[in-house]
């Protein structure tokens, strides 16, 4: 299969783009700036292309641009002449008070999170809803739904708003013959890029009042989370699930997978509010949407 993921210089979109090409697909590692931050990235996606005898490859893909979304989809399909699965996972995360975030971080934060999605999904939709084929893979987060400490309330938030977009194009894009998997890391406190480059609130000094009250407490929750993570928790995991997801045939693939070794309870809420969106689509006469027209 054509494959592109978004965020894929580093983390669990590397991990998922190489575990995808090892499995055999043809991958496109999507990332910003790859003739400049990311091009070591774009380096070694193609050394590990040559040493695995895999079909990796970088593209310029921007998901704060819609421009560079279009190109990135354009050059996709010109090569290949088709496109199969899009994995939406480009992501950025944030520590600390959530009043002490101004409004336009709270927007970039969405645009990132959330509203990327979007601009990727009308750059690709377009084809695969012409092949009556494909597949949506989003990577959500157990905080939508499961235990949720202090101080990450934008990042929460913005992954909420993904994973409700998430759930509303399942079933609008069924009928087109496209299929919806949302993969649900929980907290991995290594391996990834969300904790070391996480960013922080702009109003330092309202930040600096919460510590009065609330000192120490970005350490205490990154201790506490790393703490009740089994020690051989290897976010790689999330990648070979994501890639297992990919091969099954259409119409297999589950709704949902959560992949969460520190068990924050999300599985437990998600499999309620999924199987009430089940059973309310089936009352109102649409319970076809709940997988795609094959």
């Amino acid at each position: 299969m054509i494959i592109v993921v978004t965020g894929a210089s580093s983390g669990i979109g590397a991990l998922s783009a190489r575990a995808l090409a090892r499995a055999g697909h043809t991958v496109y590692a999507g990332m910003r700036d790859t003739g400049g931050r990311n091009a070591p990235q774009v380096e070694a996606a193609a050394a590990f292309a040559r040493e695995h005898g895999a079909d990796l490859r970088s593209v310029e893909l921007d998901v704060s641009s819609q421009d560079s979304a279009d190109a990135a989809i354009e050059r996709i399909v010109a090569e290949q002449g088709r496109l199969d699965v899009v994995v939406h996972n480009a992501g950025h995360m944030v520590l600390g008070p959530a009043e002490a975030f101004t409004p336009e971080q709270l927007a970039e934060l969405y645009d990132t999170n959330a509203i990327g999605t979007q601009r990727v999904n009308r750059a690709a939709l377009p084809h695969l809803r012409a092949q009556r084929d494909g597949l949506l893979v989003w990577v959500s987060s157990s905080s939508v739904r499961g235990g949720t400490p202090p101080y990450l309330a934008p990042y929460f938030a913005a992954k909420a708003a993904m994973d409700s977009l998430a759930v509303s194009y399942a079933a609008e894009v069924a009928r087109f013959g496209i299929d919806t998997t949302i993969i649900v890391p929980g907290a991995f406190t290594s391996g990834t890029n969300h904790f070391p480059n996480s960013g922080h609130p702009a109003d330092e000094a309202v930040a600096a009042a919460y510590e009065q009250r609330y000192a120490g407490l970005v350490d205490h929750v990154a201790e506490k989370l790393a703490a009740i993570t089994p020690a051989d928790a290897d976010v790689a995991t999330v990648a070979d699930e994501l890639a297992r997801v990919v091969g099954l045939p259409k119409g297999e693939r589950p709704f949902r997978v959560h992949i969460d070794p520190s068990d924050d309870g999300g599985w437990l809420v998600a499999e309620v509010g999924d199987r009430i969106r089940s059973e309310f689509l089936r009352r109102i006469d649409l319970g076809d949407l709940l997988s795609p027209t094959v």
